[in-house]
């Protein structure tokens, strides 16, 4: 029997993390072409960083936050999903159009929903969706990478950082990944990066020193600020996507595409959603990771009532890894 009320976490105007409160609401009540889900847990987003600070555009407050959420499926009218159901949801709104996974229960579109099969447990399941989505949309659809080219990651230790180093070194790609701390050089070094680089803006000589004429690939999670290094370490006929912007930077002012974009170097960019991430994807790494195969990136946990401090302390930028939030 679902319940009449539930927890959720509730930012009635773009503030510092203590503008996140937890209070008790009704819970939503699913109509046709939407799903009750259950949430067991949910990860944290630099898209809800930015909501929170008022970077967010088209965001109506006040607002349950949460762009992803695991769990159970409590209740779908329309017979797409059986009750009990494990999924996950994604995109499409969530957090911004309408509520999001911040909360016991989230109501979502059918479109939005993925389901999986996984003996895993929800904090690692957690992690999954929407960093899987971005670093396998990253490299299929922005860079299209092939087995055997190289790919620098700049921003490796982040979530999709280290999820792009995992399926990269899947795709027996040469990896190079950036980070700004010598601290965070042994989670790249366990994942199997072949070079790590320490980021201080200026990474494009080391990258030919090391490849020759550039890398092949290059995946640019910091923003516009270190793009223009990044095209720059990249080789003529090299992809660089554009999919992450931890700077909280991504206009470039005055862009002259000659003058901004080497000769002969490709500039992409990747922002995608559910459908994204075919449900055959989702449970191939699942299963994958519970072979001991591949690896999560996880980097800590923290309960719904937590969620001022895991706020913050993705906001430090003293992650690595997927933070997670369990219910």
């Amino acid at each position: 029997m679902t319940p009449t009320t539930m927890r959720a976490v509730v930012l009635d105007a773009p503030g510092p993390p203590e503008a996140l409160r937890l209070r008790t609401v009704p819970v939503p009540r699913p109509r046709p072409g939407r799903i009750l889900i259950r949430v067991k847990a949910f990860g944290l987003n630099r898209s809800e960083l930015h909501t929170r600070l008022g970077l967010a555009e088209g965001v109506v407050f006040p607002r349950v936050l949460g762009i992803e959420a695991v769990g159970v499926v409590a209740d779908c009218p329309g017979g797409e999903y059986q009750p009990g159901q494990q999924v996950a949801a994604m995109m499409g709104g969530m957090g911004r159009v309408f509520d999001g996974g911040y909360a016991d229960y989230t109501c979502v579109p059918v479109a939005q929903v993925i389901p999986f099969t996984s003996d895993l447990d929800w904090t690692t399941l957690g992690a999954v969706p929407e960093m899987l989505q971005t670093a396998h949309g990253s490299l299929t659809i922005g860079l299209d990478a092939q087995p055997g080219q190289s790919i620098l990651i700049r921003g490796g230790t982040s979530s999709v950082g280290l999820a792009t180093a995992v399926l990269a070194k899947q795709r027996g790609m040469t990896v190079l990944s950036t980070t700004r701390s010598h601290d965070k050089t042994q989670a790249l070094t366990d994942l199997g990066v072949d070079h790590i680089l320490i980021d201080d803006g200026r990474v494009a000589d080391t990258v030919r020193g090391l490849l020759g004429d550039g890398t092949d690939t290059a995946l640019e999670l910091v923003g516009t600020p270190t793009l223009p290094d990044t095209l720059r370490a990249t080789k003529v006929h090299g992809v660089v996507c554009f999919t992450g912007m931890l700077s909280n930077q991504w206009i470039v002012e005055k862009f002259y595409p000659i003058d901004y974009i080497p000769r002969g170097v490709r500039l992409t960019a990747y922002g995608g959603d559910a459908a994204d991430l075919p449900a055959t994807v989702l449970q191939s790494f699942l299963d994958t990771v519970a072979a001991g195969t591949a690896t999560v990136p996880l980097d800590r946990t923290f309960s719904l009532d937590q969620i001022q401090q895991a706020h913050a302390y993705m906001e430090s930028g003293h992650a690595v890894g997927k933070l997670v939030v369990t219910t």
